[in-house]
């Protein structure tokens, strides 16, 4: 699925811009989204599921503007979507919750939506609680349940917000590998502040800071944003001084090792490798919060 953004804005009463003038292409394949709390990525994704409209702007999806309602209904049946804060009916079992998602995304044949829980309960790991209530799930199990609905009906776009949020890390990696598995035929679009997560399965991020976009380009970009920029000091009880981003610190017994970003790095530094934190913080320093 092809996704054009055209100059988005979206506000809401008695509170800053959420989006603001927005414009990008969402290329195929798995895309991820980051930013700090407040950016607008929740937003952005929610005008991006049908759920909310934008204040003015356009989305189109291959070619069919979001604004019409036979887009939007289109959009139900081809999307997989799994919010932040969703919370499976507690009454229901695995199995009896996705047949009930299945019917909402109009898989009409009893058989084949049954056929696709199964397989969706197999593939993150719930088959021996298939026919127990979600009620008495943990809140890592409940998540599982949760992504396995936006995957019902094999959806041509997929949007999770924080979906490993409560995952240990054997599930965090399961789930990473499923994401990754998915993102060769169909749009994913996956925004965690995990970024380990983005650096492992998306190709392709976008930065959102305060509404506006400050990145759009390949992940491996954004980190060597920071190359040639990160050290990591020798243990000292001494912080750094003020112009330096500190990244990491480490306690050890002869003082504090940290992790710094900076272009004037103390002479006894070590040069390190960026990882995709280092660029992103390297980059948001240079966007700093505009009031």
């Amino acid at each position: 699925m092809f996704i054009s953004i055209n100059h988005l804005t979206k506000d809401f009463p008695r509170k800053p811009r959420a989006l603001d003038d927005v414009t990008c292409d969402l290329p195929h394949g798995m895309v991820g989204l980051i930013g700090p709390n407040g950016a607008g990525k929740t937003t952005l994704m929610r005008i991006l599921a049908g759920i909310i409209r934008p204040t003015s702007g356009q989305v189109l999806m291959d070619g069919h503007d979001l604004k019409d309602a036979r887009t939007r209904r289109a959009l139900k049946r081809t999307l997989g979507y799994l919010p932040q804060d969703i919370e499976p009916y507690p009454q229901l079992t695995p199995l009896e919750f996705l047949d009930y998602v299945g019917v909402l995304k109009g898989i009409d044949d009893t058989r084949e939506r049954m056929r696709q829980a199964h397989e969706l309960i197999d593939r993150v790991g719930l088959t021996d609680v298939a026919d127990r209530r979600i009620g008495g799930f943990s809140g890592g199990m409940r998540r599982r349940v949760g992504i396995a609905q936006a995957l019902m009906g094999d959806p041509r776009l997929i949007i999770v917000d924080e979906p490993t949020a409560g995952l240990d890390p054997e599930e965090r990696m399961r789930f990473r590998t499923l994401l990754a598995s998915l993102g060769g035929d169909r749009t994913v679009i996956l925004s965690t502040h995990i970024l380990d997560d983005i650096a492992q399965t998306c190709p392709y991020v976008f930065v959102l800071r305060q509404g506006r976009i400050r990145y759009d380009g390949p992940t491996e970009h954004l980190t060597g944003h920071a190359a040639g920029h990160v050290w990591l000091t020798q243990p000292s009880n001494t912080p750094p001084p003020d112009g330096m981003i500190v990244a990491n610190a480490v306690t050890t017994a002869r003082g504090v090792r940290y992790r710094v970003i900076t272009d004037n790095p103390p002479a006894d530094a070590h040069p390190m490798d960026p990882t995709l934190e280092d660029g992103y913080m390297a980059l948001i320093e240079e966007h700093p919060d505009q009031h």
